[in-house]
C-alpha cells in the first residue's frame, strides 16, 4: 500500500481534490479536521492549550478557533507552541489509521506535511496549486476574513513555489482546467505504482 500525501497552501482547494478522490474509493485521512477534534476531545491537551494560551482559549468547552488563530497568526513563536502541542497527537492518529486500511494506495491530506516533517513518512506527495489571488479570493469569502489576515496566515507557510517543487505531482486548481481529469489520471498512476511495488 502506498501512503500519498495532499498538501497546498491555505485556498488551494485541496480539500476538493481530497473530496474527488473519495468519490474513487480512495482513503483520505484529513489531517487538520482530526487535530481541530483532538483539540476538543483529549482532555490532556486541552489542559495544555489553556496553560500556554489562556483560559480563553476554549469557550463552553470548545476550541476558541478565532482567538487561537488571533494569537498564532501574528505571532511565529505562539504558532510554533501550538504545532509542537498538536502534531505529535495527530501524527500518531494518522499512523493509527494507515495501519487500519486497505487499499492500493491512501491520502493523508494536510497544509503542514512538509513544514510538520511530516512528509518523510510518505512514498509520494501531490500538491494543489492555485494563483495567489484566487486563493486569497477564496479565504476572504469562506472565512469571512481581510485580505491582510489571509496574506499573515501565508506567511506562516512554505513558499507555494517551493512547496509544488517539493511535490511528486501537481494538481492545478485554477478553475480553468478540469480538476476531475486531473485527478483521474493521477489515480491511475498512482494505481500503476502501488501495482508494481
Amino acid at each position: 500500500m502506498l501512503r500519498i500525501g495532499l498538501t497546498g497552501g491555505i485556498g488551494s482547494g485541496k480539500s476538493v481534490v481530497a473530496q474527488i478522490f473519495t468519490t474513487l474509493c480512495v482513503p483520505v485521512f484529513d489531517a487538520d479536521s482530526v487535530a481541530k477534534y483532538i483539540m476538543n476531545e483529549d482532555p490532556a491537551l486541552k489542559q495544555k492549550i489553556i496553560a500556554t494560551f489562556g483560559e480563553a482559549a476554549y469557550e463552553k468547552n470548545i476550541l476558541n478557533r478565532k482567538y487561537i488563530a488571533g494569537i498564532v497568526f501574528n505571532d511565529a513563536f505562539k504558532l510554533e507552541q501550538l504545532n509542537a502541542l498538536v502534531h505529535p497527537a495527530t501524527i500518531s492518529a494518522a499512523e493509527k489509521w494507515f495501519n487500519q486500511q486497505n487499499a492500493p494506495y491512501v491520502i493523508k491530506e494536510a497544509a503542514l506535511l512538509f513544514e510538520a516533517g511530516t512528509s518523510l513518512r510518505l512514498d509520494y506527495i501531490i500538491g494543489v496549486h492555485a494563483p495567489l489571488n484566487l486563493r486569497i479570493f477564496r479565504v476572504m469569502k469562506r472565512d469571512g476574513v481581510t485580505r491582510q489576515d489571509v496574506l499573515a496566515r501565508m506567511s506562516r507557510q512554505i513558499d507555494e513555489t517551493i512547496k509544488m517543487r517539493l511535490c511528486d505531482f501537481v494538481i492545478v486548481n485554477d478553475e480553468q482546467q478540469l480538476l476531475t481529469t486531473q485527478v483521474l489520471e493521477l489515480d491511475k498512476k498512482l494505481r500503476s505504482l502501488a501495482a508494481a511495488k
